[in-house]
């Protein structure tokens, strides 16, 4: 059996307050195999400019076909105070470090297995 993949497709803020903020990550779960597997469940934390500003858990199942990716939403709400100082991060026009690693538990008929995963990279404030 290969090893799954994962890919982060996308990063997206959703809300936005004084008080917090909220964020939607897309990571795609490739199939490289010739039989679907069942991710039951995806554990991850999130840092944002190397502040760790939050946990989450995932555990909807979902279904990824034989040779196959898709796409699992992944939500995190964080306090604004973890980011630091907010006013000057985001009016200041500073992009926004970001590293989401975690392990996700994938069932196939040969079994259940932890696989983790961590990706990074820069979402674009706009100026």
């Amino acid at each position: 059996m290969k090893q799954p993949t994962f890919v982060l497709k996308e990063v997206s803020i959703t809300r936005f307050s004084l008080a917090e903020i909220h964020f939607l990550f897309g990571i795609e779960v490739q199939n490289p195999n010739s039989f679907g597997m069942t991710l039951l469940s995806l554990e991850y934390t999130v840092y944002v400019n190397d502040r760790e500003t939050g946990k989450g858990r995932v555990d909807k199942e979902v279904q990824i076909a034989k040779a196959s990716s898709t796409l699992v939403q992944v939500p995190l709400q964080t306090d604004l105070r973890n980011l630091g100082d907010p006013l000057r991060l985001f009016f200041g026009g500073q992009d926004l470090r970001y590293k989401i690693e975690g392990a996700a538990v994938i069932k196939t008929s040969m079994g259940t297995a932890a696989y983790p995963f961590s990706k990074s990279d820069l979402i674009k404030i706009k100026k």
